[in-house]
């Protein structure tokens, strides 16, 4: 097995957005500016930054649910920028999204049952009786029941909606999740059961995990390696350790001083 299960080779994004008194100009904004990372084989990646520093672009391009200027984003030895829709549609199934608002992420009009579901039947994976054994399990896992797949979502809590959000990427038994903010909509409370959740279902399922986050001291939790980005650029990568401990750019030293009762010891 390779040590690098997923590879981004110097990602560009630009955005063209009106600009002027009336929006008769344009201007560009450079949200990805030569990004590369690596996400090791069963570890946890995590992308740090602030509002605007590109992350989420950054998580939309590598899943394709967004194109990207130029650069390559290899998984499995393919680059999935250059594959066309057929082919992208076999292996997304392998690459699944957690999203930041579990409420807005899920659709209102769906049982929870269907919604979990529906990868399953997207793929065309399994019998209907194949496919409920499946969701009914998932649930289970995450922590809900086999009564929940007959409701809707506004009948949960957030952290409820975060795990039928969780069981609706993971019944497709992905190499690769990306996680999107996953937690920074819930209570201090309930964040901390979702990152024990996640990291029980990385181990027994043998999950890769790009992790993205602005909350270093949630991070500290969860990832192995982490990648600091500022204003679409990288600007700082590598273990947590050395990060938290010895963090080398500017920017990073400034994020870490920011969690409460952090000592930041400078590069």
């Amino acid at each position: 097995m390779s040590e690098y299960i997923l590879e981004a080779n110097h990602l560009t994004k630009t955005y063209t957005q009106r600009s002027g008194r009336f929006g008769f100009g344009k201007s560009s904004v450079k949200a990805l500016n030569d990004v590369s990372i690596k996400l090791r084989t069963g570890k946890t990646l995590a992308v740090v930054g602030e509002s605007g520093s590109g992350k989420s672009t950054l998580a939309r391009c590598l899943l394709q649910l967004q194109s990207i200027d130029s650069g390559e984003v290899i998984f499995s030895g393919k680059d999935l920028a250059k594959l066309d829709a057929e082919s992208l549609r076999s292996v997304r199934k392998d690459l699944q999204m957690v999203f930041q608002d579990p409420f807005a992420s899920l659709n209102p009009r769906m049982r929870v049952g269907d919604l979990v579901g529906e990868g399953l039947l997207i793929h065309g994976l399994g019998s209907a009786a194949e496919r409920q054994t499946k969701v009914v399990a998932m649930l289970n896992r995450v922590g809900l029941t086999e009564a929940d797949m007959q409701k809707y979502p506004h009948e949960f809590s957030g952290g409820q909606r975060q795990r039928i959000g969780i069981a609706r990427a993971l019944v497709l038994q992905p190499k690769v999740v990306v996680c999107d903010e996953p937690v920074s909509a819930l209570d201090v409370s309930i964040q901390a059961q979702i990152l024990l959740l996640l990291k029980e279902l990385q181990q027994e399922m043998a999950l890769s995990y790009i992790f993205i986050s602005h909350d270093l001291r949630v991070v500290r939790h969860i990832a192995d390696d982490i990648v600091v980005m500022h204003q679409g650029r990288v600007v700082e990568q590598g273990e947590v350790a050395d990060i938290y401990e010895q963090p080398q750019h500017a920017y990073t030293q400034n994020l870490l001083a920011a969690i409460p009762g952090k000592k930041v010891v400078n590069g």
